[in-house]
């Protein structure tokens, strides 16, 4: 298959592939620098907006775009009322977002993905990640949920549906279209049926058990795949332990604890459906034994588990983003500090834990000394044995750290005694 962005921008002949007339976005002098590292976001305040005025275009329109030289830097679909008013979708700077092209990187995303795993449970598409800026695809095996964040792709709804229906074969696609980003956009939030029959609820295998979840009513896209390693990890290690598994939404770490041998397993989560299903999962893996749920707000919840005296050898902490806008930093970094200090303090002595943050604004460092500080508040040490990542199914830009949105650490935590 001929890759489409090894046309390097070159006019070729009338008729050859990938030529097209599209409209010229300028960019401001200076503003090509992080273009031409590989960044695929145009910002607003990028364009030179009196060679090329953002209200010439309409939300989606395809175009070439130029350094203020002249020199072209890729095609990028534009959304003139948008922060983020551009975003490159190929090298080539004549080529439209067609079906061809749209064809080409979803099936590279799933050969990527069958090379991956074994069984048909992962992140299909994970936007820039895949070259496919504004589109998500998760796969539970015949189903396959769908969100769409721009008005770049959808205009091309009609095209994904077909091609993925033509590439998977799934029995149903619900567009799960209720992310706050495409107000943003200009686009309703809305969640639907765009194709074939979809079920009120979805079943995968993850990590030796079996998980049932909501799907139209369930969080993001139904299911987080994005710490499927973390949560194996974390499984490695907790044989014959009693396991906390805090924010854990359907049971995802717990239940692979108990799989692997942990003595016990508290989900605690502030959703009773999202445990509801957590409990389900636990009978379906023959876990239900060993898995206990505890509904209530997770700072309540700790606090709570503290003041009963409870201990577990290992804990989990993987909070919703509390750092979403740069200036909720402070804020937010006090918000991961408390929480990961109340988890500390129930973990007992030689035992492990793990704290993950899914805030593309808290960087590795931020959350490393967010822990030191936790540490020092719960009077523990800590020491980090690893970094934890989002899964291979959740593929990183190298030219954008923006997509490295999950960062965590398993560390383990000793309490010294006095004078120790």
């Amino acid at each position: 298959m001929t890759n489409p962005d090894d046309q390097n921008g070159q006019t070729g002949q009338p008729g050859q592939m990938g030529q097209t007339s599209l409209p010229v976005l300028t960019l401001r002098k200076g503003e090509e620098r992080r273009l031409s590292a590989g960044h695929l976001w145009i910002f607003s305040n990028e364009v030179d907006v009196a060679k090329s005025p953002l209200t010439s275009f309409t939300p989606g329109d395809c175009v070439r775009v130029e350094s203020s030289q002249g020199r072209p830097l890729g095609s990028a679909y534009v959304n003139p009322g948008a922060l983020i008013a551009g975003r490159v979708y190929c090298q080539d700077a004549t080529r439209p977002l067609d079906a061809e092209l749209l064809r080409s990187r979803l099936a590279s995303a799933l050969a990527l993905r069958e090379s991956l795993f074994d069984q048909p449970y992962y992140r299909l598409v994970f936007g820039e990640g895949d070259q496919l800026p504004g589109l998500v695809v998760d796969r539970f095996g015949d189903v396959l949920a769908v969100q769409i964040g721009t008005a770049g792709m959808e205009r091309r709804r009609e095209d994904i549906i077909s091609i993925l229906t033509d590439l998977v074969r799934p029995t149903g696609i619900l567009f799960k279209n209720d992310l706050p980003g495409r107000e943003l956009e200009g686009l309703p939030r809305v969640v639907e049926v765009a194709a074939g029959t979809v079920p009120d609820e979805a079943e995968i295998q993850e990590n030796g058990c079996r998980f049932v979840f909501p799907l139209a009513g369930g969080q993001k896209t139904g299911w987080f795949y994005d710490m499927r390693a973390n949560r194996a990890l974390a499984a490695s290690l907790a044989k014959d332990r009693r396991v906390l598994d805090v924010f854990s939404y359907a049971g995802g770490l717990g239940l692979a604890c108990a799989k692997a041998g942990a003595a016990s397993a508290t989900c605690l989560d502030a959703s009773r459906t999202a445990l509801e299903y957590a409990a389900k999962s636990a009978e379906l893996s023959g876990l239900a034994d060993r898995v206990e749920t505890l509904c209530v707000d997770a700072m309540a919840g700790l606090k709570d588990l503290r003041a009963k005296g409870q201990s577990f050898g290992l804990v989990s902490v993987d909070p919703p983003a509390f750092v979403k806008r740069r200036k909720d930093m402070e804020k937010g970094l006090t918000a991961y500090r408390t929480v990961n200090r109340l988890a500390l303090e129930l973990t007992g002595d030689g035992g492990f834990f793990v704290s993950c943050s899914c805030s593309q604004h808290v960087g590795r460092d931020d959350l490393r000394k967010v822990l030191s500080g936790a540490a020092r508040d719960a009077g523990v040490r800590l020491q980090i044995l690893t970094s934890c990542h989002q899964a291979a199914d959740h593929p990183i830009h190298p030219a954008m750290p923006e997509t490295e949105y999950l960062k965590g650490f398993l560390c383990r935590v000793t309490r010294p005694g006095r004078g120790l």
